[in-house]
């Protein structure tokens, strides 16, 4: 459905990609990795049109519908969350729109004219679809205006709004930054199971590894592809780059012995035969090394931190009617790795700035050791000039560095090599760095401070999956207290020892586990408060409901139960279709009062969500198999 043949860009003397050639066939899930800085996004907006190539050409279906969401999504100045949602240029929302506007004021000539349009386009259940999908991704109060959104609340109707639209190509340039964990579960189950094809970028390797049939790795050499899994890929690239290294270690084991041999003095009227020196000269090119990808040296600080750590000790803080905390008391360990997680809007940011002292609690106190220095890694990251210079920002800061081994000083050039910023990055303008590259410098000058507690807000954000490595290895190797906040669920199981989990209200749960471990724990304790009071089905859809990581749980075959569930499910499913069809008939008739069809129209969206969850339901019990 889509190919990409011979595309090169640069930016001046950068070049990102050269002759690269691809394609993405109808119905594959695709991730896009490359490391930060190599084009990832400048990729995406060639393909959709935002950016032209410099060579290279692309062919697409004639009739494909492509959706992108970038980065940072653009949403109108004016109106709902709910309006947001809807594309003024999909004769779909449009419609819906133009609907509810006639229904809010009573106006009965529209709603007669629009009648035959909306049974003509199916779009009596879009409303609902939209409430549904916004609900999931944790926006509730719909009617807010669009001009008092967050960045994070932009990008979720942004990508609410694409969802609804149901392309054939869905392009997602990091789905998963500001979503909370719920939301990006069910995003993940929602890409799984529809059929549409897909092109993504993301850090979030259970995301790729659950989502993702198949993966195009975009390096300085080229674009690799590959079809397997996210863990299959892992290993078939470490494999690719040890077939290269040895190929690249053969070829100059011949260079260097034919360069001993072009070096020689030919002996008296004699000379070198062409043929050879012919053969040299192209081995010549062959031997310049391949660029290989500079990931990022952190090493394990050398650090001291005394007993007395940081204690709370009976905080509370409220921001009117809201609570953030409640009596909350904590004494931190030596060597305390704590994750942060719970609903976005809950106050978990907030909660890392009452202990940075940068709010103060409403009662209760904190007490700090005299030995603790904090590094903050914020969302928001750091406020640098544009014009500036990568290493103008650093030497602003330092002109040397404590070495974190301990062995001497660093200039802030060395500093920056370790951050995998080459001596010519270095000297490039902080505004023509790429969001993941920013993301790498913000870090560099967290931790060249030489900090013994660590609090990181959101540190995976943009940051390329071997930077990622490379910044996990770090912090379980780091000698001092961490405080993490991430919706990365892969960088919480490896790091953290225990969970503080915002409930809300309030109360903090202190869990003594990983967050996969906790989602089991919440999902047995769920179910048991179920038992009580559900429905068969209830308990059933909750039971199956996977957990992190899902691909871990294999069922061939459904129980006694299910199987009696599965069979309620046929007998019910053509009865639900059956007055769905009848009501569409009534709604189609013109016979009806306004009355009249606002009650049917509002019976046909019950039917039509029942139905969608039956037709789920079934056609999860129909894979598992009698």
């Amino acid at each position: 459905m889509l190919q990409i043949d011979q595309l090169s860009k640069s930016y001046g003397d950068r070049l990102l990609f050269q002759n690269i050639t691809f394609s993405i066939d109808e119905g594959k899930k695709c991730g896009l990795i490359a490391s930060n800085g190599t084009g990832k996004t400048t990729l995406l907006r060639i393909i959709t049109g935002e950016e032209s190539a410099d060579s290279g050409s692309i062919t697409m279906r004639r009739d494909l519908r492509i959706a992108y969401l970038p980065q940072t999504p653009q949403l109108p100045e004016s109106g709902t969350i709910l309006d947001a949602c809807f594309n003024p240029l999909d004769p779909i929302p449009h419609l819906v729109g133009c609907w509810r506007r006639a229904v809010e004021i009573g106006d009965n000539a529209s709603l007669e004219r629009l009648l035959p349009e909306m049974d003509a386009l199916g779009a009596w259940d879009y409303e609902r679809r939209a409430e549904e999908i916004l609900h999931m991704l944790s926006l509730h109060d719909l009617t807010r205006s669009t001009q008092s959104l967050s960045g994070g609340e932009q990008k979720r109707i942004a990508l609410a709004g694409i969802l609804l639209s149901e392309p054939d190509l869905l392009i997602l340039d990091e789905p998963t930054n500001h979503l909370d964990l719920d939301a990006i579960e069910w995003l993940q189950h929602y890409l799984k199971r529809s059929k549409l094809s897909l092109l993504m970028v993301t850090h979030d390797r259970y995301f790729l590894e659950e989502v993702c049939d198949s993966f195009l790795e975009l390096s300085t050499n080229g674009v690799y592809s590959y079809t397997c899994s996210f863990d299959q890929y892992l290993t078939r690239r470490e494999e690719r780059l040890d077939l290269e290294r040895l190929a690249s270690q053969k070829a100059n084991n011949l260079y260097r012995r034919e360069l001993e041999w072009m070096r020689r003095q030919p002996q008296a009227r004699g000379g070198k035969q062409k043929a050879r020196k012919d053969a040299f000269f192209e081995l010549e090119k062959l031997t310049i090394p391949p660029k290989e990808e500079k990931v990022a040296e952190l090493q394990s600080q050398r650090t001291y931190i005394g007993n007395k750590i940081f204690t709370a000790h009976n905080v509370s803080l409220s921001y009117g009617q809201k609570k953030i905390l409640e009596h909350f008391s904590y004494t931190f360990a030596r060597y305390d790795k704590v994750g942060i997680v719970g609903p976005n809007g809950v106050g978990k940011t907030t909660f890392l700035r009452l202990l940075l002292g940068h709010i103060m609690p409403d009662s209760g106190f904190f007490e700090i050791g005299e030995t603790v220095r904090f590094g903050y890694f914020s969302q928001q990251g750091l406020s640098l000039d544009p014009d500036k210079r990568v290493i103008e920002a650093i030497t602003d800061l330092a002109e040397v560095i404590k070495d974190p081994k301990g062995e001497g000083l660093l200039s802030a050039s060395q500093m920056l090599t370790r951050f995998a910023f080459t001596p010519e990055r270095q000297y490039t303008p902080v505004g023509k760095l790429s969001g993941g590259e920013l993301r790498r410098l913000y870090l560099c000058t967290v931790l060249l401070t030489n900090p013994n507690f660590l609090v990181l807000d959101e540190p995976t954000n943009d940051l390329d999956l071997l930077t990622l490595d490379t910044l996990e290895e770090y912090l379980r190797d780091f000698k001092g207290c961490l405080i993490v906040v991430s919706h990365d669920r892969f960088f919480m199981d490896s790091l953290v020892d225990h969970l503080f989990v915002f409930e809300g209200d309030g109360v903090v749960r202190d869990f003594p586990g990983n967050y996969s471990r906790y989602r089991e724990w919440n999902r047995e304790r769920q179910l048991q408060e179920l038992d009580k009071t559900a429905t068969q089905e209830e308990r059933s859809t909750l039971k199956d409901r996977p957990t992190v990581p899902a691909r871990k749980e294999i069922k061939t075959k459904r129980s006694y139960k299910e199987e009696q569930e599965f069979l309620q499910l046929e007998q019910s499913i053509p009865l639900l279709e059956t007055e769905i069809k009848q009501l569409e008939a009534q709604m189609s008739s013109g016979k009806l009062t306004v009355e009249e069809l606002q009650k049917v129209a509002r019976r046909y969206e019950s039917l039509s969500e029942e139905l969608d969850e039956k037709s789920m339901r079934w056609l999860e019990l129909s894979e598992i198999g009698s």
